[in-house]
């Protein structure tokens, strides 16, 4: 089901000064900056290999993001699993009696589809399930 780790999501409180932290440190370089509005965060991918690190900054207070950070601090959000065909991944968790938070695909960041298994499932850790748009 799973073909490879997509990204790691890090929940940051200024996208900007974040970049310039992966980029000094690490000389990483962001593909840019993208509104998620539906999710009320704007993202910034950084490429590392394969993977990428996803930067979400909230955009607003009462946001998923801006939530995390107020419960749970600054880091490590979510871990997302790349997956060929995201509704058939979806029915079998669904089959196993696994609780997902999304039970259809939503839009995500870079026109992907994407699902979130609930984290009581997967020990504590927030799994995203990600199918890319083929171009």
């Amino acid at each position: 089901m799973v073909l490879k780790i997509d990204h790691i999501g890090v929940a940051v409180e200024n996208l900007e000064k974040s970049l310039q932290l992966y980029s000094g440190l690490l000389g990483l370089k962001s593909e840019g900056i993208e509104e998620v509005a539906e999710q009320k965060v704007n993202v910034a991918f950084i490429p590392v290999g394969e993977s990428e690190i996803e930067l979400l900054e909230s955009t607003s207070p009462d946001g998923p993001i801006a939530r995390f950070i107020v419960s749970r601090g600054l880091g490590i959000q979510h871990i997302a699993f790349c997956v060929e065909n995201i509704e058939k991944a979806l029915e079998e968790l669904k089959a196993q009696g696994v609780r997902l938070i999304d039970e259809k695909p939503r839009y995500g960041a870079g026109g992907a589809r994407i699902a979130f298994l609930h984290p009581k499932e997967t020990q504590g850790v927030l799994v995203e399930l990600c199918e890319r748009v083929k171009s």
